[in-house]
């Protein structure tokens, strides 16, 4: 696939586009151009070889790459950090304390995801490659990285889609890193003028009450930016906040009634779908609009982390 020129964002960022599962605009690598060349998130092991060409076509080598920060551990953010850092030998990866022994030790996040993606797993995600211990940083809430003279990284505690995510402010750009806490982003529609965002409750931390704790931390800060894990950046914070505390509690709700059913997760995954299409068909959204393939997807493992969510609850 045709890498595209990296997207300038503006305040000295950019972001190179990972091609998780062969889409485009799906998850990406956000590049931070300081004195200490720093990145956000790799996505998984396939998207590495974009990384590379993206940091070229902005004239980097990847020895420059000091920093690798990763919101959270789930392979699609973190996948490829072991195999990407072999190629950055003065870099060093930045997580959560929660999630650092799984990136030295893979294999409890192998387990998961081949639970979540089946047969899919090896071409979406091998190889997983351990990070050595020597070569993590932890940052834990209220934390700082500077990465620059006028640049101070921040880092926030950000539960609700996982226990071992954390966000990332930046002062320059008064905007927030949030990885998966604060939703999806599908830039599909917005080339229609529409602007979609879903709430991300895979499996098996998401917890609803945290992600909302989240939100309003979020809101605290007044940002000007939020740069998803999926997909790109919006000015319209508070559009992002608004679209995700309305949806949380229909997904939530629509959970407990298919298993009060005793459905199943395919049949909850079904529910959320149409009940986005039914909302995006006031919006003019065709039927066939490309972006359903990406929201099915991602409502089926959403389905999933509700379902673990409501059982545990329940136990």
């Amino acid at each position: 696939m045709q890498q595209a020129e990296p997207l300038d964002l503006g305040n000295r960022i950019h972001l190179i586009d990972g091609h998780d599962m062969g889409w485009k605009e799906r998850t990406g690598t956000y590049v931070i151009q300081e004195r200490e060349l720093t990145l956000v998130e790799t996505g998984p092991s396939v998207s590495v070889p974009y990384i590379r060409e993206g940091l070229a076509k902005l004239g980097y080598t990847t020895e420059q790459v000091k920093y690798i920060i990763v919101t959270h551990i789930h392979l699609d953010h973190a996948g490829g950090a072991g195999l990407f850092l072999r190629d950055c030998p003065n870099a060093a990866i930045v997580v959560h304390p929660k999630g650092a022994r799984h990136l030295v030790d893979p294999s409890r996040l192998i387990d998961g995801a081949r639970a979540v993606y089946g047969e899919q797993f090896d071409s979406l995600f091998e190889p997983i490659v351990p990070v050595p211990q020597n070569r993590l940083i932890t940052k834990a809430d209220g934390e700082t990285l500077r990465i620059g003279p006028d640049c101070v990284l921040e880092f926030m505690d950000s539960p609700g889609h996982a226990k071992h995510h954390f966000s990332i402010y930046d002062p320059v750009s008064n905007g927030m890193f949030t990885g998966d806490t604060v939703g999806v982003h599908y830039p599909q529609l917005r080339r229609d003028g529409i602007d979609l965002f879903l709430p991300s409750t895979s499996p098996n931390q998401f917890d609803p009450d945290e992600m909302l704790g989240s939100i309003e931390r979020y809101r605290a800060r007044d940002l000007s930016r939020i740069y998803f894990g999926h997909f790109g950046a919006t000015e319209k914070v508070a559009d992002v906040y608004s679209q995700i505390t309305e949806w949380l509690p229909v997904f939530v709700r629509e959970g407990k009634e298919v298993l009060a059913k005793g459905l199943s997760h395919d049949d909850l995954a079904e529910r959320l779908l149409n009940r986005v299409k039914a909302s995006l068909q006031l919006r003019n959204v065709p039927e066939d609009h490309e972006v359903y393939e990406v929201i099915s997807l991602d409502l089926s493992v959403c389905s999933m982390g509700i379902v673990d969510y409501l059982q545990k609850k329940s136990r």
